[in-house]
């Protein structure tokens, strides 16, 4: 039997503890660490050699819905699978939470509903998944759609990693030209340079 092994980002201290007792009851589940905040999120998730979900609580600061962000954040960095933990059964940040590429979420009420969950996600995939990509692809057109075709060949090698010399060779553009179209496009993006644009799009606009 594999385990499948969990980090769980969570600021109540005496949920964390009493989850990680609940869910390291079952003999396929480990919770390998336990974060409060953000930044000891990231930390956590950095550091473990194989991870395979995220509990993630979508208010970690107050009523704050910053659990959404730091989701985004860390699929941004490798895919895993994401389950959002919450209290609040709103719809709108219930939608954000898919929308930074959560695959499922969890009401901390119905607790005893995440083991099968877990298994659910990560063995057989949840019928989310496969909209969720759509989802994915339409959010990232719906971004894009403002620019021009010639903008939008310059995002795509922004993208892919090109740097401007680059792409003044692949595009057979004098560097003023590329400097326009790219300055263009991060104005109309609302951002201050090619890497904030990539970021952006990547998280959909969170």
């Amino acid at each position: 039997m594999n385990t499948i092994r969990i980090l769980l980002v969570e600021d109540d201290p005496d949920w964390s503890r009493a989850m990680a007792m609940f869910l390291n009851r079952e003999p396929d589940l480990e919770i390998v660490g336990i974060a409060s905040d953000r930044d000891e999120a990231l930390t956590l998730f950095h550091a473990a050699d194989k991870l395979d979900v995220v509990l993630m609580d979508i208010n970690l600061t107050g009523n704050l819905p910053d659990g959404i962000h730091v989701a985004a954040e860390m699929l941004d960095i490798r895919p895993l699978k994401m389950i959002m933990l919450t209290s609040l059964e709103d719809e709108s940040v219930i939608t954000k939470a898919f929308t930074a590429g959560a695959v499922d979420y969890v009401s901390k009420t119905n607790y005893k509903h995440l083991p099968h969950a877990i298994r659910t996600a990560v063995l057989h995939g949840t019928p989310m998944e496969a909209l969720l990509k759509e989802f994915s692809r339409l959010k990232k057109e719906e971004q894009l759609q403002a620019l021009t075709p010639a903008e939008r060949e310059v995002y795509d090698l922004l993208e892919q990693g090109y740097t401007k010399p680059q792409m003044e060779r692949k595009l057979f553009k004098t560097e003023s030209t590329l400097k326009n179209q790219i300055n263009k496009l991060l104005k109309k993006l609302g951002v201050r340079s090619g890497k904030e644009a990539v970021e952006k799009v990547r998280r959909k606009g969170l």
